[in-house]
């Protein structure tokens, strides 16, 4: 076992390095340019789109563009916002904060062309359900002859689920109740496989009523907590802003119990941290948005752009700001151990507690969301009939990750998960020509609609 460990720890190094790295901030900058920085210039337009969209239209598809983003939104609003930051900042230091905000408005441009193509190269399966993502829009839009790479993806997707959507996130919950509330793993386990399986029975549309019912909650619940301790650390917001800015490109030496970090440790967990938690390049959010009633591939994707801002430029700048103006991030604390400190430290008898609420939901989001895309990824391998299968071992999986050691389990996930993002991000730049033309009309129609 533990040559097996060694192996996959040599691979998730690779597949997390430098090459990696470089290879997703590049195809985002090479989507950005080629739009011409259109996900940023028009972040207004994709927020007006996305409040249009909460009610259902006679368009094609399963659920109103709203739900589609929440759905995407849960899966990738999850532990990465809380334990995901605090560790980018203990590894990189506060300039960590500063990569991470470089790949999410680089990230933009990413997963607009996911979803675009997503919704361009969907299909119907055998139930009449609108399908895709990036599996489909690679043998749909690069022909069979690259058939081959989807299933790659939809056999990454389809097991990394397993342990980045549903074990760890079980897990997770488990730890967090156990030590705020004292309540047993095994109790924490039955209660997630009651919770999930009741919601999966109604399927994606089901998905995306609880996620848009849950997530808009959540994330403006620990925003406002957020804010809160900020206003009370106000007066160490400018010097850790200037932190933030300086040591993005500076190395900072160690202090208390922060071992110190050179200029790469901030990039590169600022870059992997900034991915892991807003999954922009990874292939996972365009399986949701390939079922919205929309026929506007475009419009689709302006509303897909808005997860990764949401997700990084907003909740995870929230979170790390608490940690460095908090000070906690010297502390030698990591992980979600280091955020619930930082808030705890403005916020005495009260703020770990609200880390431990916000992980548990985050956390449970987390499942539902990645449940529907290994869904889909098992339904394009195998076709309908797995489905409910599939459904019966998520179910199980979840009281198995709630009562058992993962460390194994996180790493074996965490390679895959990165695995996933080969497949997808070749599609990207293969078919680019598609969205920055799909684009270029959608734009063109609007002016003369307006002249």
């Amino acid at each position: 076992m533990e040559v097996i460990k060694t192996i996959v720890g040599q691979i998730n190094a690779l597949a997390w390095g430098p090459p990696m790295l470089i290879l997703i901030l590049g195809v985002g900058l090479f989507l950005s340019i080629g739009l011409k920085f259109m996900p940023i210039l028009r972040l207004g337009e994709g927020f007006r789109l996305m409040w249009k969209g909460r009610s259902g239209a006679a368009d094609d598809g399963e659920i109103p563009p709203f739900q589609a983003l929440m759905t995407a939104l849960s899966a990738t609003v999850g532990t990465g916002n809380i334990a995901g930051v605090a560790t980018a900042v203990f590894l990189g230091g506060p300039g960590a904060l500063f990569w991470m905000w470089l790949t999410a408005l680089v990230g933009m441009a990413t997963k607009y062309a996911e979803a675009v193509l997503a919704v361009r190269y969907r299909e119907v399966d055998k139930r009449g359900a609108h399908v895709g993502g990036p599996m489909y829009y690679i043998r749909n839009g690069l022909g069979p002859k690259w058939a081959w790479l989807g299933v790659l993806f939809a056999i990454f997707g389809a097991i990394a689920g397993f342990g980045i959507g549903n074990t760890v996130q079980a897990n997770s919950v488990a730890d967090v109740l156990a030590t705020n509330f004292d309540v047993a793993h095994w109790v924490s386990g039955v209660a997630l496989m009651v919770l999930v399986g009741l919601v999966l029975i109604g399927g994606i549309r089901r998905i995306g009523q609880v996620a848009s019912a849950l997530v808009p909650f959540m994330a403006i619940s620990y925003l406002i907590a957020g804010l809160v301790v900020l206003a009370i650390n106000a007066a160490e917001l400018p010097a850790a802003l200037v932190m933030v800015f300086e040591h993005a490109f500076s190395p900072i030496a160690a202090q208390g119990g922060f071992a110190g970090a050179a200029i790469w440790a901030a990039i590169r967990f600022g870059v992997a941290r900034g991915i892991f938690s807003n999954e922009a390049g990874l292939g996972s959010a365009p399986i949701a948005h390939a079922a919205a009633q929309t026929r506007n591939p475009v419009k689709q994707g302006m509303v897909a752009m808005l997860g990764t801002f949401i997700d990084t430029i907003i909740i995870c700048s929230i979170t790390g700001l608490v940690i460095i103006t908090s000070g906690t991030w010297t502390s030698g604390a990591e992980g979600a151990s280091l955020t619930s400190m930082a808030f705890a430290d403005a916020l005495p008898g009260v703020g770990n507690y609200i880390v431990a609420i916000a992980l548990a939901i985050f956390a449970f989001t987390t499942i539902l969301g990645w449940s529907f895309y290994g869904e889909r990824c098992v339904e394009f391998l195998f076709g309908v009939k797995a489905i409910v299968p599939y459904r019966v071992l998520w179910v199980v999986a979840i009281f198995f990750g709630a009562t058992s050691d993962l460390g194994f389990i996180w790493l074996l996930a965490d390679t895959l998960n990165a695995l996933m993002a080969l497949p997808n991000l070749i599609a990207l730049v293969l078919l680019s020509p598609v969205v920055f033309k799909l684009t270029r009309e959608h734009f063109e129609r609007q002016r003369q609609v307006g002249a």
